[in-house]
Parts: structure tokens; C-alpha cells; sequence
């Protein structure tokens, strides 16, 4: 389906709230050239030409996605690279009317697993930095997610659990509530590393008033999301798409609205969906379900949140109505602090009952 000049606009001028996006993965690849030139790190990448670096974002399966994402983070080194990247995040966001994001970090990654010089004080320094400069030239809001890479919990045989990259992480997040942090995640390859395991520390985030916000049923079927309800007390799911294939389980989403992290084009790149045109989405938003659309590392799989929501009129023939209303989930399941969640629902009706786009 062709969209027409209208709807199109619709979209762009639409006040726009996301929720799953990982900073590392919004590095556009002029950018990560230039962190790279300046940490004198080209080694680390596979040229110096951007359309070298669009290329390497092509990916044969989640393991290959994995490693190209712990490069990426591997040419991140102080707190000014993280300063600028949550900068340059604000000027997109700018661009797309991208009013508020929850973006994850992995923070152990960065400190233990890569080998860097670089400690939690940096990252949340570099952090802060840059989304208050963000905020003070865009009038955007970010809130940062941090997030356990659950492969590195797991030796390779996937038998042993190794406990600290979920108790660092957690004590990372803990001491970065003053600093815009809301959540714990749990990210990584879901295949062998199952959430019951991370059940101590989801527990202790929630006492400690942060959100659970982990991924699944996204490589790994409906016993994943069941997991991450029943033993981590999500309070929304990353991704979620294989909801699909349990129908009591799609039940409980619908019946308790719990909020579901959908990114079309993610799963698309990554094989979790093969054709967007087959994708669950317009069959769980029939159903009632709370769904949101993301981005997951927009520059990784060539998109932006426009295009996302573009897809929803291009492939599934949505109108202004449906897709507002979807973009308005996104805005209801957001965890900032109650004013300002408030006060971004509020923006968006006021904006949505005076458009007129004809």
C-alpha cells in the first residue's frame, strides 16, 4: 500500500514515545567512525567508509548480531563518547518528534567484559551529561534501562551460572537511580539462558523500586515470557512476538495489558520473521493486546520509529486513527515519573484532537 502525502505527515508530526531502543545501537555510522578515528580503534571496524559500515549491519544470525554489538561498544571508551552518543540520540529524536525514550545500556559490558578502562561513574557522568544537554536543546526526555546481557551469565555449555554480571549490573542500576536510571533489563541471546536464574536480582530491583523490563519471545517461545512474568514480575516485555503461539498466554497479556516492546524491522533482520507482510503485530493489536512500536538499534536495521510506524499503514493499512492509538500505548506504558508520564499523555491528546492533516 501506498501512503499518501497526508498520513505521511501524520506520522512525522506525530508527538512520538519509545520504549525499547539500546543507546549503543543508535550510533549512526559516520559517528562510530569518528569515535573509532579518536580512540584509535579503526582496527576494531571493517573500514573506514560508512557505506562499508552499512554493509557490516547485515546479519546471518543473532550470534553474528551479538558480535558486531559488542564491537560497537567496544569503540565507546570514555564518559564524552557516552555524553555525545546520548546527544546525538536527542538530535534524532528531535528530528522524528521523538518526545521521550527509555533507552538500554549494558554497563557490565563496558566495565568487565570488553576490557576497558571505564567505570560505572563514567558512564553515568557521560550519561547525564548528555541527556541534559539534550533536554536543554531539543526539549527531549531520555531514561536509561540497564540492562544484564544474560549470555555472559552462562558458560558456554550453558550448564553453569555465573551470578556477578546480574549483581554488578543491578548494583549499577541501583546507584543510577538518581541519574535517570528506571530498570532493570535482562537482554542477550535467550537461547540456553532461560530467566529463572535471574529471579534473585529482579527481586531485589523491584524492592528498590525499579522497573523489571526484560526481553523474551523473541529467539525462545512462550516459556519465555511466561518465565519473565511469573519469576521476574516484568512489568513489560521486551519484543514479546511469540506470545503468538499460546493462546492462554495471550489471554493473560490481554486480561492484565501488559505492555509489549514490538520492533517490526528488528525481527525481520534477525529472522525472528522472515516477511514483515506474516509478522504477529496486526493480529496481537486486533486481539487487544497493549502493543508499542520500537526501533530495537535503528541504524543496525535501517529504520528509524517514523518508518515503523510508516510499515503500519504501508503493510497492514492502518489509518491515523490506528496508528495514534497505538502510538498513545506507547506513551500509557512509558515509566518516568508520574508528572512527567502525565504530561506526555496529556501533550499527545491535545496534539492528536487539533491535527488536521487532509
Amino acid at each position: 500500500m501506498v501512503i499518501d502525502t497526508a498520513l505521511r505527515k501524520f506520522i512525522q508530526d506525530m508527538p512520538k514515545s519509545e520504549l525499547h531502543v539500546h543507546l549503543e545501537g543508535t550510533v549512526q555510522p559516520e559517528l562510530l567512525i569518528n569515535l573509532a578515528e579518536k580512540n584509535d580503534l579503526l582496527k576494531l571496524l571493517p573500514s573506514d567508509k560508512v557505506e562499508d559500515i552499512q554493509d557490516w549491519f547485515s546479519f546471518r544470525d543473532f550470534p553474528h548480531f551479538v558480535e558486531v554489538i559488542l564491537a560497537v561498544q567496544n569503540v565507546i571508551r570514555t564518559a564524552e563518547d557516552f555524553a555525545l552518543i546520548a546527544y546525538e540520540n536527542g538530535a534524532i529524536m528531535k528530528e522524528q518528534n521523538i518526545m521521550y525514550r527509555e533507552l538500554t545500556v549494558s554497563p557490565y559490558n563496558h566495565t568487565h567484559i570488553l576490557g576497558k578502562d571505564i567505570n560505572i561513574n563514567d558512564i553515568l557522568a557521560g550519561l547525564e551529561e548528555g541527556r541534559n544537554k539534550a533536554r536543554a536543546d531539543f526539549g527531549v526526555e531520555m531514561r536509561w534501562v540497564f540492562d544484564i546481557a544474560r549470555n555472559f551469565c552462562f558458560g558456554e555449555s550453558g550448564d553453569v551460572y555465573d551470578p556477578k554480571p546480574a549483581e554488578e549490573t543491578l548494583k549499577y542500576a541501583l546507584v543510577g537511580r538518581d541519574y535517570g536510571v528506571i530498570g532493570l533489563g535482562l537482554g542477550g541471546n535467550e537461547v540456553g539462558c532461560p530467566p529463572g536464574p535471574f529471579k534473585h536480582a529482579f527481586d531485589q530491583a523491584k524492592e528498590c523500586g525499579l522497573y523489571s523490563l526484560p526481553h523474551a519471545g523473541e529467539l525462545v517461545g512462550p516459556e519465555s515470557i511466561w518465565g519473565s512474568l511469573e519469576m521476574l514480575q516484568a512489568d513489560r516485555i521486551g519484543h514479546g512476538v511469540r506470545c503468538i503461539e499460546d493462546p492462554e498466554l495471550l489471554e493473560v497479556l490481554k486480561t492484565k495489558q501488559t505492555p509489549l516492546e514490538v520492533c517490526l524491522s528488528s525481527n525481520q533482520c534477525l529472522h525472528v520473521c522472515d516477511q514483515l507482510e506474516e509478522h504477529p503485530f496486526p493480529k496481537l493489536n486486533s486481539l487487544g493486546l497493549m502493543v508499542t512500536v520500537n526501533t530495537d538499534d535503528p541504524p543496525l536495521f535501517n529504520t528509524s520509529l517514523v518508518r515503523e510506524y510508516e510499515l503500519l499503514a504501508s503493510l497492514y493499512g492502518m489509518d491515523r486513527v490506528e496508528i495514534a492509538d497505538i502510538a498513545r500505548n506507547a506513551f500509557v506504558s512509558c515509566l518516568p515519573e508520574k508528572d512527567l508520564r502525565s504530561k506526555l499523555i496529556g501533550d499527545f491528546d491535545n496534539w492528536y484532537s487539533s491535527a488536521v492533516y487532509v
